[in-house]
């Protein structure tokens, strides 16, 4: 199979790359190294530097590489960035992957996989949470990935595509050349392993009077190889004629802040400098998935998402 990466210079997106040139695909890889990093692009895959927005490139990008598919990583992610900048996330979340989409289908490519995220649900109505709770979301990034979702529904109602949309709930780890590495980074692993490091002298702990057992928001972790996993999992289902589908993917157990810093600092054998802060807007007191159809349709099982595996994981990648 040959297939189109958006953003694949990122995290998650760079590792997925590495993954499919592991199973013998061809990758293209597809971003502007705004936010991502071009030294974690695998050795394997064609690098094309250049905005998903930009259709005629992309539109020259596949006359020229003839992708069988596309996975979709490229976005803003960061959540309380997205309230302050609102315009600047639609424009980059919502516009530019439509006009992805327009040259997809111009060219043919009608398997899509999207990476979307648990942000839009919202605040949790029950827990754990399925892909038919109700998408409500409380942060400007999340309506934009909720946006795109529902984009993708409509064209292929119409036939144009097919599509896997897979809602994230909190990425982490890491693995071998791959680290969280954002420009704003926002997330708590990588922020106290920092701490940790003394690379940045206090974690912030926003918010510590959330309706949850210890006060601290509540999430559901999951290592960046599971998370490669199910695209490509993902990637076969449509490649086989599978149908449309939305999946989250979490594991089912949700870890307070809190307890994710009594495990750094249980596995890291360092403490965590911590400062309590006020709530950021856009923060749920508690995302933990149900991932059953992802079991169920990819069957995708997390395999190395324990929270000491997490953690353990991260932080050799973080010393590397």
């Amino acid at each position: 199979m040959r297939c189109l990466v958006t953003g694949g210079a990122g995290f998650i997106g760079s590792l997925t790359a590495e993954r499919l040139l592991d199973r013998g695909d061809e990758v293209i890889v597809l971003d502007d190294l705004s936010t991502g990093h071009r030294e974690v692009v695998p050795a394997g895959a064609e690098l094309v530097v250049a905005a998903v927005g930009d259709q005629a490139v992309v539109r020259q990008v596949l006359a020229d590489t003839r992708p069988d598919a596309c996975i979709h990583f490229a976005g803003l992610i960061a959540a309380g960035e997205s309230m302050a900048e609102p315009g600047r996330y639609f424009e980059a979340n919502v516009g530019e992957s439509l006009a992805l989409l327009e040259e997809l289908i111009r060219a043919g490519v009608d398997q899509v996989v999207f990476s979307s995220s648990a942000a839009v649900y919202g605040e949790p109505q029950s827990t754990p949470m399925g892909e038919d709770h109700p998408t409500v979301p409380t942060s400007v990034y999340g309506a934009t990935k909720l946006q795109v979702e529902q984009a993708l529904e409509w064209m292929s109602r119409q036939g144009a595509l097919r599509y896997a949309a897979l809602r994230y709930f909190n990425a982490a780890g890491g693995s071998e050349g791959h680290r969280e590495d954002h420009s704003v980074e926002s997330h708590l692993i990588p922020l106290a392993l920092a701490a940790v490091a003394g690379q940045r002298p206090v974690l912030q702990v926003f918010g510590t009077d959330y309706p949850t057992p210890d006060g601290t928001c509540i999430r559901d972790y999951i290592h960046v190889e599971d998370l490669a996993a199910a695209h490509l999992a993902a990637l076969d289902h449509l490649a086989a004629g599978g149908s449309s589908l939305v999946a989250n993917l979490g594991t089912g157990r949700g870890y307070s802040v809190r307890e994710v810093l009594a495990a750094i600092e249980s596995v890291v054998g360092r403490p965590v400098p911590a400062l309590m802060a006020d709530r950021r807007p856009g923060d749920p007191a508690e995302l933990v998935a149900s991932s059953k159809t992802a079991a169920e349709m990819l069957g995708w099982i997390p395999l190395r998402s324990s929270l000491d595996e997490i953690i353990a994981d991260a932080w050799q990648a973080f010393e590397r």
